[in-house]
């Protein structure tokens, strides 16, 4: 599968993952240390709405739920994935641009799954693909700082668990 067709899939397990944070979880850390569950459903807040424009659609409203499905209905068409975009003053291949947007729902559903005390099961595919997407921008990612230093993880580790070391995650 593409990632025109993964996208729903992730958005789907990290939908699950915020419906299932409690109020009462909103001042948990996370293993994103810089933000707090709270912290991060508000970083998510802000940057699905981008990520969707960057799709070419019009950014994201609403409440969380709806923005993840907004960003799924705009990543989700083929042509989203087609071409170039600008991202961060530079341009950059639309696969990219799309495998972060996938990549920022599984990583940061982790997270507050992580943090909430949820167990989701990510599809397979999402994970190979989210790796995949991950394994080729870690190191633009830790210069733009949205990766910590790399993590070492077994070779026999889950793809899911390589995926966490790569953005500087302990499994």
């Amino acid at each position: 599968m593409r990632g025109h067709e993964l996208i729903g899939k992730a958005a789907e397990t990290a939908t699950g993952v915020v419906r299932g944070i409690a109020p009462g979880q909103l001042d948990r850390p996370t293993p994103c240390a810089e933000f707090s569950v709270g912290g991060l459903l508000g970083h998510l807040g802000g940057t699905v709405p981008y990520m969707t424009g960057l799709a070419g659609a019009a950014p994201a409203e609403g409440d969380l739920e709806s923005k993840i499905t907004q960003l799924r209905a705009a990543w989700s068409d083929p042509e989203a994935w087609a071409g170039e975009i600008e991202l961060g003053g530079q341009r950059m291949p639309a696969t990219m641009v799309g495998g972060m947007a996938v990549t920022e729902l599984v990583v940061h559903g982790w997270d507050l799954a992580t943090a909430t005390g949820q167990s989701p099961e990510w599809d397979p595919e999402v994970l190979t693909f989210v790796h995949d997407a991950v394994a080729g921008t870690a190191d633009l990612g830790r210069r733009m700082g949205a990766y910590g230093d790399r993590v070492e993880v077994p070779a026999t580790a889950s793809t899911l668990d390589r995926i966490l070391g790569l953005t500087g995650r302990r499994p």
